[in-house]
């Protein structure tokens, strides 16, 4: 019990500068947007860069992403340097939205997943998951590839901010600027900002056609915290040192302001430590 509360007292001062509590109704009213969803395939299906394909009924919504060259980090921060330019030598797959609570809620039904998170009394209909651990999410990830024979696992840092820029250099995909309702960041005009996170696709994807890589939830990567890059993996692999307390996560939030939600800005959480402003999205590795 006293674990727990030191744990819950540092993730409280993990995030800076630390915002005021959740401010406003959530918007019950608003419903999620009607996406179509992505195909079933079948084993042993050819994949390219732009197809949408899930591996099974219940399995998370998966985009190819393009081979490509990208410009990791920025001059903003110290913790976004040094700058590089990373090479990515093979297309990947990576979810399409945050990762729902009735892709998870399959992993309990099938007894692949124990946790049963905690909504926040915002339901559950196309929402993200939440109050989900780094070890938890493993453990779907796991679940994951033994039912489709696929290897599903977190993205390092280096596949998120590649994914999240989409051959973009600006702070977001879509500029410097982060508009209004654009994103689902406090003070950023939408509906849900500095209240709650939004039905996943309510805003526009990015060029590859992935949602919600700025705001909504912050998104654990499987890389242990680093004060920087100095010393990082010249590859794409994931940064980890086994039992690292502190992972990265990746993407803003509702709950936090609009320079948390760029494309290159890390932060850090103990991976034991859930929360309702943090979910994930998984990578599935392609042949």
């Amino acid at each position: 019990m006293i674990r727990s509360f030191l744990l819950a007292a540092v993730a409280a001062l993990v995030m800076l500068p630390y915002p005021s509590a959740a401010q406003g109704v959530y918007p019950e009213e608003i419903k999620p947007v009607d996406i179509p969803k992505a195909p079933v395939i079948g084993p042993g299906a050819k994949l390219k860069p732009g197809d949408m394909f899930r591996d099974c009924e219940q399995c998370p919504e998966m985009v190819v992403v393009p081979a490509g060259i990208f410009v990791m980090g920025s001059k903003q921060h110290k913790s976004e340097q040094p700058v590089r330019v990373m090479r990515v030598r093979k297309p990947f797959a990576i979810g399409r939205f945050e990762t729902m609570h009735a892709e998870w809620q399959a992993c309990l039904d099938a007894g692949g997943c124990t946790h049963k998170p905690d909504d926040h009394n915002w339901g559950t209909v196309r929402k993200p998951v939440i109050n989900v651990s780094h070890d938890m999410v493993h453990g779907y990830a796991q679940w994951l590839s033994k039912i489709t024979g696929h290897t599903y696992r977190l993205p390092s840092e280096a596949e998120w901010e590649y994914a999240a820029r989409a051959g973009s250099k600006s702070n977001y995909w879509f500029g410097d600027l982060v508009g209004e309702n654009e994103v689902n960041c406090r003070k950023c005009g939408s509906p849900w900002s500095g209240i709650g996170n939004a039905p996943v696709g309510s805003f526009k994807p990015n060029p590859w056609g992935l949602y919600d890589m700025h705001g909504n939830a912050f998104e654990w990567v499987e890389d242990c915290w680093h004060e920087n890059y100095e010393g990082a993996p010249k590859g794409l692999e994931a940064w980890v040192e086994p039992g690292c307390q502190f992972r990265v996560i990746r993407g803003g939030s509702w709950y936090y302001y609009s320079r948390m939600a760029r494309s290159a800005n890390r932060q850090k959480n103990p991976g034991a430590v859930k929360s309702y402003w943090l979910s994930f999205r998984l990578v599935r590795e392609l042949p």
